[in-house]
């Protein structure tokens, strides 16, 4: 179970750096209206949009949404490996 943890580990930790540059992205919309910023996009939106259903923008304008999702990522992560490494 152990290589099972660290599997999970990395790519949730390579998630959450995709996660970073597609919420750093939204600062130039010139990047974020390219292919590659629409290929981030189906990525990230799926997992950032029921936080953004909850979560409304701070005076309209500062969505704080990805930093709750960011948290919540990183509790998860942190609760299942716990829990491979403790029942496995």
């Amino acid at each position: 179970m152990y290589l099972v943890a660290v599997i999970i580990s990395k790519a949730i930790s390579i998630y959450s750096w995709i996660l970073m540059i597609y919420v750093l992205m939204s600062w130039v919309p010139s990047i974020q209206n390219s292919q590659i910023g629409y290929l981030f996009a189906r990525v990230c939106e799926p997992y950032l949009s029921p936080f953004r259903r909850f979560i409304p923008p701070l005076g309209g304008v500062l969505d704080l949404s990805p930093v709750i999702a960011f948290l919540v990522l990183q509790f998860a992560s942190r609760g299942i490996i716990q829990i491979l490494l403790t029942f496995g």
